[in-house]
């Protein structure tokens, strides 16, 4: 299936829809933008997975999340400055023929993420 991601807000315990979410691939310090996407109403990318596995390369990827812009369009009051800006996960792929799932749970003050499935 190659590589896919879902959020989900735990403040409101609902799919993150609309969030903003842009994938780069990563080299050091380098990072190259892949693709910016809203989240559909599932909180996944209306286009499906971001690589398939016969797209899905071995190396390092980013994945940023907006998670304050994302809250405040809800009506959340958010202090200035706000505690989640943006949450950048850097994650490595090392098998191509798997599965690549990176989930974020997510509010405007914590968030926790995991390998799924």
């Amino acid at each position: 299936m190659g590589l896919s991601t879902h959020v989900l807000d735990t403040m409101h315990g609902a799919p993150a829809s609309g969030m903003g979410v842009a994938l780069f691939t990563t080299q050091g310090d380098q990072a190259t933008l892949v693709k910016r996407f809203n989240l559909n109403q599932d909180g996944r990318n209306p286009d499906g997975p971001l690589y398939d596995n016969s797209n899905l390369k071995v190396g390092t990827y980013r994945l940023v999340f907006d998670v304050a812009g994302y809250f405040k369009a809800r009506g959340v009051a958010l202090p200035e400055p706000n505690f989640l800006n943006q949450v950048s996960l850097d994650f490595g792929v090392a098998h191509t023929d798997q599965h690549y799932h990176v989930p974020l749970l997510v509010s405007p003050w914590s968030y926790s993420t995991y390998r799924g499935s």
